[in-house]
């Protein structure tokens, strides 16, 4: 149980309670009555990126454990839109936008969950025979006080930001969820903690054992800070083709390698300690990272398309070989007879802002004219041109007026 336990931790920020989960395995071990997991998705968008797979992760290591697993589709909820982390109402999605998504969910959560042992369930199915009585009845069970202690509520309360009244409804929706579910364990980023609680507070109204909760860290993009988006073009996403996956993970740093392996991956704890250590040993990190880039490229397209992408990229950038249409750019100078190298990275384009443009340097990821540069101060003269490259990936051809 203890090795159990373990594995079930790992990756996680928080679970709540913590005793009690533990009792509860223990009790289903014992009664081979298995929990029951789940784990909800609202389908506000198309694809699935890898920030999306920790949860999945998670439900499938529950899976394996024999545990029942239920993905949750929020067709319902999507429409009104998960305020979470918002300092505005989002604008509501229509029931055909959330459906024509939710198809693509279906679809992609098999590349990790097993289709045989995985409910999918639309929250359309009970919420929708709520009715207004229904929803009275939920909405009774809350305070207006207890919701702005959710910290996005009380910031934008706070700050003169509007909040909408049907924004309140969407916690104590996904919280009906667990109620109407019966669900022994919710998983969820750390952004939901807060609904997560809502729902243990719900199924204790109805009479129910209130569920444990996982929470999930929310997972770094490319750039290492943000939080993996499409939005913010930082995201590897489920279905990126085989050779761009391999290449953004390639593109991320060394460190931010670990976060990766100890989250993605699903490699033993021990083999990733070993892995760690044998850098610090002198191993080169390339080498490690190209593991997890097989490993996961493997695991959304298969093992062949791994091996071709590795050997792409060997081929395009361990060879020295560029790739095409390399964008051609025109860039003001801005520091006298030149620009300054993080100002020039950011105006074409390969790095989102001034500071991330300094931490790429400061990483070594930056080269001009195919020369590693590591002096933030570096000058780009007026009347040259120059090719720029940051990670593996990222390139433009800039000419300095």
């Amino acid at each position: 149980m203890t090795d159990v336990f373990a594995e079930l931790q790992r990756g996680t920020e928080e679970i709540l309670p913590l005793d009690e989960l533990q009792q509860r395995l223990r009790a289903s071990q014992e009664s081979s009555r298995p929990l029951r997991i789940k784990a909800g998705f609202d389908p506000t968008a198309k694809d699935l990126h890898l920030g999306h797979t920790l949860l999945l992760n998670k439900l499938r290591t529950f899976q394996t454990l024999g545990h029942e697993v239920t993905f949750l589709i929020g067709d319902f909820t999507g429409m009104i839109g998960d305020p979470t982390g918002k300092n505005e109402t989002r604008k509501p999605l229509t029931r055909a936008q959330v459906e024509e998504n939710a198809q693509t969910y279906k679809e992609q959560v098999y590349k990790i969950l097993d289709p045989e042992r995985t409910r999918i369930a639309f929250n359309s199915e009970w919420l929708d025979k709520l009715g207004t009585e229904g929803m009275i009845r939920i909405a009774a069970q809350h305070t207006v006080a207890r919701m702005l202690e959710r910290d996005d509520f009380q910031k934008r309360y706070r700050e003169g930001h509007p909040i909408a009244i049907h924004e309140f409804l969407y916690p104590l929706l996904q919280g009906y969820d667990s109620v109407a579910l019966q669900s022994d364990v919710e998983l969820g980023g750390t952004d939901q903690k807060f609904n997560l609680l809502v729902g243990r507070h719900l199924q204790s109204a109805a009479g129910q054992k209130p569920q444990c909760i996982m929470t999930v860290p929310i997972l770094e993009g490319l750039d290492g800070v943000q939080k993996m988006s499409k939005s913010l073009n930082n995201y590897i996403g489920v279905n990126d083709p085989p050779v761009e996956m391999f290449g953004k993970l390639m593109s991320i740093s060394d460190q931010l390698m670990w976060r990766y392996f100890e989250l993605l991956s699903f490699r033993p704890l021990a083999e990733v300690e070993a892995l760690r250590r044998g850098v610090e040993e002198g191993a080169n990190p390339r080498d490690v990272k190209m593991q997890l880039g097989q490993e996961i490229v493997a695991r959304f397209h298969d093992r062949a398309a791994a091996e071709t992408a590795r050997q792409a990229f060997v081929d395009q950038f361990s060879k020295g070989a560029l790739p095409d249409n390399i964008p051609e750019l025109t860039v003001s100078a801005t520091d006298g007879d030149g620009i300054a190298l993080p100002k020039a990275l950011k105006e074409a384009g390969l790095c989102a802002s001034g500071s991330e443009a300094f931490r790429q340097i400061q990483q070594r990821a930056v080269r001009v004219d195919q020369q590693r540069v590591e002096d933030r101060g570096f000058l780009l003269q007026r009347g040259c041109s120059y090719l720029l490259q940051v990670g593996p990936r990222r390139f433009a051809r800039v000419s300095i007026v």
